[in-house]
């Protein structure tokens, strides 16, 4: 028994009260937009660049953060690496330590480029029932171990007892705040538990698989991809990550290929002569035009945008590992 007025710009309800809308629609309107589908199915967004982070800038200096934030070249309003995640580098040189915090991520990933250490998850301030924020836990790390956790409201304190050069333990970090603050949401749920992986552990199945497989990983590559049990489905790092131990061995080219995500590719160890070649489009042999050209260095952290198509070429005499982290 409601009816609109003429001009719709009132709703009169049985009991004759006027409910003016005018205004309101008005203010709903404003940010309502319509294009024309031809010219606007495929926005021109901002590109993702191809980047290189060598591993200098964790080699030497104080005990810091080192992030790899692009958001102003990608036009984003808060830190990132790519539109979803956000990724650095963690110097902690001997005997000091350094608290990382990213509240509002659901996943961090954390590997061990350099040295030996610990990571404490702080238990942060009590609540109003007596609580804690979170379970103080305490693991140690050493060079090629991995560790990913759930979201974690507290801070983490890293410390560095030893490291085999440079004077100092260097992680590479990444995590997903990016996300969540795009979505402008707060991950209230932890998905998984946090999961330690081991280099020898890693290290074991790659070692298993080449045996089981003999030469036919020379084809392509040999490596692992890191799961976690509450991931089971997906086989991924988390419900957000995905990441691959990779190995590319002495004198092979892994062809051409691509994928949708940007890949924050960390080079764990390579002689020279190891490179990747990226470019937009490939001729008709498979081979890609005007490829970019990004040399592997142990440390070095290098950036494939989606879509592009990449190679791996290894001329050394040796194995040249890498670990691309994706969502």
């Amino acid at each position: 028994n409601e009816a609109l007025t003429k001009n719709h710009l009132a709703i009169i309800k049985n009991d004759d009260e006027i409910i003016e809308t005018k205004e309101t629609e008005r203010r709903w309107a404003k940010d309502a937009q319509i294009f024309e589908y031809g010219s606007a199915a495929n926005p021109d967004m901002k590109p993702i660049p191809v980047f290189v982070h060598p591993a200098v800038l964790h080699e030497n200096g104080d005990t810091r953060i080192i992030p790899f934030d692009i958001s102003e070249t990608l036009d984003i309003e808060s830190p990132c690496t790519s539109p979803n995640l956000m990724a650095s580098f963690v110097r902690i040189n001997v005997a000091e330590d350094i608290t990382t915090h990213a509240p509002n991520a659901t996943s961090q990933a954390f590997y061990i480029i350099r040295g030996s250490g610990t990571t404490t998850i702080t238990k942060g301030n009590q609540d109003g029932d007596g609580k804690y924020a979170e379970k103080e836990e305490t693991i140690s790390w050493n060079t090629g171990d991995m560790f990913c956790v759930p979201v974690t409201r507290t801070e983490m304190i890293h410390s560095c007892v030893s490291a085999e050069s440079y004077g100092g333990a260097a992680i590479y970090w990444i995590h997903d705040e990016p996300l969540m603050n795009y979505l402008g949401v707060t991950p209230n749920v932890k998905k998984f538990n946090p999961t330690l992986y081991k280099k020898s552990d890693m290290l074991a199945h790659v070692e298993e698989i080449r045996h089981k497989t003999g030469d036919c990983h020379k084809k392509n590559r040999l490596g692992v991809l890191l799961g976690n049990a509450k991931c089971a489905q997906t086989k991924t790092l988390s419900h957000v990550l995905w990441s691959l131990l990779n190995s590319i061995p002495g004198e092979t080219v892994q062809r051409p290929h691509r994928h949708n995500s940007v890949a924050l590719d960390l080079c764990v160890s390579a002689k020279p002569g190891v490179y990747t070649l990226m470019g937009k489009e490939i001729n008709s042999d498979g081979d890609i035009i005007d490829p970019i050209r990004c040399d592997w260095a142990a440390g070095t952290v290098f950036v494939t945008p989606p879509g592009w198509w990449h190679s791996h070429h290894n001329g050394s005499d040796d194995v040249a590992w890498v670990l691309p982290i994706q969502d």
